[in-house]
């Protein structure tokens, strides 16, 4: 997409352009392995070096920050709509009490299926991302999720995000609400919210 100083760019990786950004995407499930695995101790699948499940599939994009190959943020967005056998979306899955680790009331409310309402799931940030630039990475990550929603006519985002999300917001002058209450999963501080797109963000 728009390549920034230091070497830094964004891209919205699909199914379809795959092909065209080389090792990129393999290295994004490499990097969320080290992130959630390695890191956090997640217990997730993984095979070959990266963390991948269910939620994978050709309906899903993903988002990576990277200089160069290297990827130092991502976040994985999956329409509400989505279904792949029994599965739907990562936080509807949950609510129906299919996923091990993660509380069924996690939701305030019912989980949404919209063509207009995204889920994003896997939101991190590398530590090899010196300190004076994760803010440029996470504004950068959270701009790309915005631009790529919007691209597949979502208006809100729904997602479980640590819970100092409503800081990385803040920054953003961006409208989000808690849709859930906040949670420790793993020794993470977690919250589901609900981010709305608004018509001025450019």
């Amino acid at each position: 997409m728009d390549g920034h100083s230091m070497g830094i760019e964004t891209t919205t990786l699909s199914f379809h352009n795959i092909h065209a950004h080389g090792e990129l995407f393999v290295n994004l499930f490499k990097a969320r392995r080290r992130s959630f695995i390695v890191r956090n101790h997640w217990d997730l699948p993984e095979a070959d070096g990266m963390e991948f499940d269910q939620y994978d599939t050709p309906a899903s994009r993903w988002i990576a920050v990277h200089d160069g190959e290297e990827v130092l943020a991502g976040i994985r967005l999956t329409p509400t709509t989505a279904k792949c056998g029994m599965y739907t979306y990562m936080i509807r899955d949950a609510q129906k009490g299919m996923l091990e680790g993660i509380p069924s009331d996690l939701l305030y409310a019912e989980a949404p299926v919209d063509p207009k309402i995204m889920e994003s799931s896997r939101v991190f940030v590398s530590t090899s991302v010196p300190a004076n630039l994760r803010i440029k990475v996470q504004s950068d990550l959270m701009l790309e999720m915005i631009s790529a929603s919007r691209s597949l006519g979502a208006q809100q985002i729904l997602g479980l995000v640590p819970a100092v999300w409503s800081r990385w917001i803040g920054r953003l002058n961006m409208k989000a609400e808690p849709a859930g209450p906040v949670m420790v999963i793993d020794d993470v501080r977690v919250q589901v919210a609900m981010m709305t797109l608004s018509n001025e963000m450019h």
